[in-house]
């Protein structure tokens, strides 16, 4: 009790250090929350799987488990980049699913108070401003942060879960 009035008379508890892991797209970077992030893997072959929808890349094996990979840039209604040395599958837990993403760079982690975050601007467009919760500059970079949460739809995530 006595350290959360500390903590409060200084300010800290009102405004919490949030996590991000930053990764690159079509040259934004964006930023997702670091506990859904369950790993980083090199980008490796993805099978596609017939019938899947449009911003499904396909699967992946991972240590005996099916992954399914989704096409960020296809989602978030970017031009699809090359595959690079850099390029990267990120395993996130959304929702209690499991998916990958697929980006161009996985940066770092940043350190952002609550209250660095602005809200997401308005673009004009639903569709594309919807996965968006917030936006931060730090250190003259814009930084978009990804809620991924709205990522896939509530029907989307079944098609994606069976």
């Amino acid at each position: 009790m006595g350290s959360s009035v500390a903590l409060k008379s200084a300010g800290l508890s009102d405004d919490p250090m949030l996590q991000w892991v930053t990764f690159r797209l079509e040259n934004e970077i964006y930023g997702v929350n670091v506990m859904q992030v369950k790993e980083v893997l090199r980008y490796s072959e993805i099978a596609p799987v017939p019938g899947a929808p449009s911003y499904v890349l396909g699967i992946i094996h991972l240590r005996g488990t099916v992954v399914t990979v989704i096409d960020t840039c296809q989602r978030f209604g970017l031009p699809s980049g090359e595959l690079t040395d850099s390029t990267r599958i990120m395993i996130l837990e959304v929702e209690g699913h499991v998916i990958g993403i697929l980006v161009d760079a996985v940066s770092e982690v940043v350190y952002l108070r609550q209250s660095e975050i602005e809200p997401s601007p308005n673009v004009g467009n639903d569709e594309s401003s919807k996965f968006i919760q917030g936006v931060c500059h730090k250190n003259d970079i814009l930084l978009i942060l990804v809620d991924l949460d709205k990522l896939l739809s509530e029907d989307e995530w079944s098609e994606v879960s069976n």
